[in-house]
């Protein structure tokens, strides 16, 4: 599969989605009156969880829009920047928008069917992995670098690698991660497919 000509690419809507976290990442801060976390008030009304999503449906979508500090989101948005120019730049918006917000909602069901019932869950990560998942079957291959390391990877190696190091991070939701990576494959294969079917 090839990239279009970057100079067509309309980065519009992947600049709306950043742009919408960053607002709440701002108006949760100012509520919370910290950036280096949000409060236990917002988490429990917008973060997804076991225990809540009966009453509290709306939390497996608001949960991706909630970030739990400046690191959290900062390291979350460039991520989502570099993942989301490429999956833009070979499938296009729509697509775009489809393997982000249901790799997000399948990546935080698996987090509320694996994890402990009073886990709680905030973050866009499953959401970015499912873009990165895109990736991993569509340009594998990509030469890309993962901080701090300053030597070039194949994409499929360097997320492979920041999905088991995230893993092992206390208080990692690593379960929507991999529920956003799995979902982010499986439509990497679909697109791939429908791909090679038009070239006949």
């Amino acid at each position: 599969m090839r990239f279009r000509d970057p100079r067509t690419i309309n980065l519009t809507p992947l600049w709306v989605l950043i742009g919408v976290n960053v607002l709440v990442f701002i108006a949760t801060s100012i509520s919370s009156g910290s950036i280096l976390g949000v409060s236990n008030a917002i988490a429990n009304q917008a973060g997804v969880s076991s225990a809540t999503i009966a009453s509290q449906p709306w939390t497996i979508l608001t949960a991706l829009f909630i970030h739990d500090g400046i690191y959290h989101i900062l390291f979350n948005m460039l991520t989502l920047y570099f993942f989301g120019m490429y999956v833009l730049a070979l499938v296009g918006e729509t697509k775009f928008f489809l393997v982000y917000f249901i790799g997000g909602i399948v990546g935080n069901a698996l987090f509320m069917l694996l994890a402990p019932s009073n886990s709680l869950a905030v973050g866009a990560s499953g959401a970015i992995f499912a873009l990165g998942g895109v990736l991993v079957v569509l340009v594998p291959r990509l030469k890309v670098m993962i901080f701090p390391l300053p030597i070039p990877m194949d994409l499929w190696i360097s997320i492979l690698v920041s999905f088991l190091l995230l893993t092992f991070v206390a208080d990692v939701a690593w379960q929507a991660h991999l529920g956003g990576l799995l979902t982010g494959i499986a439509a990497g294969y679909i697109f791939k497919r429908q791909a090679s079917h038009r070239r006949y």
